[in-house]
């Protein structure tokens, strides 16, 4: 059965094809039931280690004090089971866990814990048969196990199983039933997109397992790991209603934060389109909220209430994004006096300098957050129009509007007199301090908090200069590179026009987290240091680094989007615009469903980005408008009607399927190609059209 979204609210989602498209890309599995896929090491004696891998049902034996971790060629999730062939009395297996190659221990897991590692779990051997993990241990990222016997004696084991965990409200046969796609001439960018989309997968848990913080403010992120040594773990929290819920990592923290949920939220839109869980996770964001002053949570269950300045907007703009993509017009009405309340407490924190004072520290983990924070302003800047468009489409009374479009004017000016470096191009993260940061910077991009096209294009340029050999480094976090900011940098590239540079930081970055030998290989990363180690500035303990982390998948978004060119407009695209900037691909195929049906791009362009063919489709009784700098000639639907391009551009084009005819080109007849437009692009577009049929 396929995943459905909420049923008071929202339709079904529209049917799944038999096979999702690019499905060799895409890395979830097709069975819940997983084998290890090879033998990484061994120490001591044991013979047969491999067949467990061959075979499912081989024959492990373990002589001694000895191990053998084994490599699942993917980070997974889930609760492991033995099956013992035969023993002798009194044995003990012990598990470890590990994301990264670096981190595999016979003495404890990789850590979800401020310091040290997670214990062994160990199973105490009475007798042949299955020996499984309890639930409150299921552990939620990991690509090796590793299985330590340390007693003398031997023991046997048959088989090594896990049961895989993630999307639970999926049934496991359609794992990979994918609405969303993306394929291009880049190979190294096809696999981006699939691991940013798996990334999420992973990320989606049983809200009934979730992190129960159990040492929270008892072992201080400030202490060296190697002074604590082991310690308990649990995952037996429940973290919020339902039967799934989005998490920022699938090993650890496992609960709902709303700034992951700002890239996570976009990216799951375009691969899976599991709302559902995005509902339910907003929804126990919303439950924590003060109902006298509208404060926000930092983060969901359990976490303490503590407050963000940053991810309280950003819960709000987890309910803009929803709508966006949904149409759930109920929904937004059920929050909108939530909403409401939220929105006026942040405006209460602007003083007479016109900007928001932040007087919270709590943010991305980032460090100087406070005072007229350019960051924190530019996303109240860009909550605030999302909060007019959400008021126009509830009607909401025009006097509240204009007053939050004078806030927002206000904040904007307030900002570029007393925050903009027109030397350096960049903005200051406040006025006591030099710093100019990378988040602050993008975010004032992304949300046209920067007022002119100039400011847009010198911080995309300012940003590019400062990329390392292994992506771009966050000052504001020690030069610690930030998967999560680099997600809204890579949005900043393409509104500032630099779509090459946005491709340039996706190979690179994205590139090397996805195929340095000591990651997943399949996940990405929640960050690392500048000069490429697994480290993150804001932690000291480097094994507590999550290797899954959904505020990591900016580029699966952005490619559809932005590279592919589909933007929704409004509820869930009922209106729309197709503006693709490739950036130096030729060659991009992508597309998503929505509740009002299938949004698909399919484009060819030449090296300097100039668009050469386009076929694109859109839902019946949509409307929207195509973009296409420096391209002439007209778009022919499939019944033949002509819309001419007028300065590149094309408006009040009615939802179907279009073709570009590029100026010159011999009018098509009889179904055949005409002579300008490209055969590949025609030749993959009747493909995917022949598999929605």
């Amino acid at each position: 059965m396929a995943p459905m979204l909420r049923s008071i609210a929202l339709p079904l989602l529209p049917t799944i094809v038999s096979a999702a498209r690019y499905e060799e890309y895409i890395l979830a599995p097709s069975s819940r039931t997983l084998h290890p896929a090879a033998v990484y090491n061994i120490n001591g004696t044991v013979t047969g280690a491999a067949s467990l891998t061959e075979n499912p049902s081989g024959s492990a034996t373990f002589q001694g004090p000895s191990a053998v971790t084994y490599d699942f060629g993917i980070n997974i999730a889930g609760i492991v089971s033995l099956q013992l062939a035969s023993a002798d009395a009194d044995q003990y297996i012990g598990l470890t866990y590990s994301e990264s190659s670096l981190w595999i221990s016979g003495e404890g897991s990789d850590a979800t814990a401020d310091a040290g590692i997670d214990e062994t779990l160990w199973f105490h051997i009475t007798e042949p048969g299955t020996y499984t993990v309890d639930r409150k241990h299921e552990r939620g990222g990991f690509r090796y196990l590793s299985l330590i016997h340390n007693t003398t004696g031997s023991v046997e084991v048959g088989e090594v199983t896990v049961h895989y965990t993630p999307m639970p409200h999926w049934d496991g046969d359609q794992l990979k039933a994918y609405t969303g796609w993306f394929h291009c001439n880049d190979e190294l960018v096809n696999r981006i997109w699939y691991a940013g989309a798996y990334t999420n997968q992973i990320c989606t848990i049983d809200p009934n397992w979730g992190n129960s913080l159990i040492h929270l403010g008892e072992i201080e992120s400030d202490q060296e790991g190697d002074r604590v040594g082991t310690v308990t773990w649990y995952n037996n929290f429940t973290i919020t209603n339902g039967s799934s819920a989005l998490v920022d990592g699938a090993k650890r923290d496992r609960i709902v934060w709303p700034g992951d949920m700002a890239i996570a939220v976009p990216t799951l839109t375009v691969s899976t389109y599991d709302l559902i869980t995005v509902v339910n996770s907003l929804d126990s964001l919303f439950d924590l909220q003060n109902s006298t002053t509208g404060q926000l949570p930092y983060a969901g269950r359990p976490f303490p209430l503590l407050y963000s300045a940053t991810y309280h907007l950003y819960s709000l703009i987890g309910v803009a994004d929803y709508y966006l993509y949904s149409g759930d017009v109920d929904y937004l009405q059920g929050k909108w006096s939530q909403w409401n309340a939220g929105l006026n407490f942040s405006l209460s924190f602007i003083d007479n300098s016109g900007m928001m004072n932040v007087t919270s520290p709590n943010d991305w983990l980032r460090f100087g957050m406070g005072g007229h924070n350019i960051e924190a302003n530019s996303i109240l800047y860009y909550t605030i129009n999302q909060g007019i468009m959400l008021g126009g489409v509830l009607n909401e009374d025009a006097s509240l509007l204009n007053g939050w479009a004078r806030q927002a004017a206000t904040i904007r000016e307030s900002a570029n007199r007393l925050l903009w470096n027109e030397t350096a191009g960049m903005y200051h993260d406040n006025e006591t301090t030099t710093l100019m940061p990378q988040d602050g910077n993008s975010w004032a991009v992304v949300s046209n908090l920067a007022d002119t096209d100039e400011k847009k294009a010198a911080i995309s340029a300012g940003l590019a200069a400062r990329w390392g050999p292994y992506g771009a480094p966050a000052p504001e976090a020690d030069d610690a590179v930030s998967p999560f900011i680099s997600g809204f940098e890579l949005q900043a590239h393409f509104l500032a026009g630099d779509a090459s540079a946005a491709l340039e930081l996706v190979r690179l970055q994205w590139g090397f987290m996805l195929d340095d030998p000591r990651m997943t290989n399949s996940t990405f990363i929640e960050g690392y240091a500048a000069d490429g180690e697994l480290h993150y500035a804001p932690y000291t303990n480097d094994p507590r680094v999550s290797h899954a982390h959904g505020w990591a998948t900016g580029p699966t978004g952005t490619l559809v989007f932005e590279f592919g060119g589909i933007h929704l407009l409004s509820a869930a695209g009922q209106t729309w615009e197709i503006a693709p900037a490739l950036g130096g691909l030729t060659a991009v195929d992508t597309g998503f469903e929505t509740t009002v049906g299938l949004f698909s791009s399919q484009v060819n362009a030449s090296t300097d980005g100039t668009v050469t063919g386009m076929k694109f489709v859109t839902p019946a009784g949509t409307m929207g408008s195509v973009r296409l700098p420096g391209v002439s000639g007209q778009l022919m639907s499939e019944n033949g009607t002509m819309v001419s391009l007028v300065g590149g551009m094309a408006r009040n084009v009615s939802g179907g399927t279009w073709t570009l005819r590029p100026a010159g080109a011999p009018v098509q007849a009889e179904g055949k190609a005409a002579s300008g437009t490209s055969m590949s692009v025609l030749v993959i577009a009747a493909g995917i059209l022949a598999l929605m049929l």
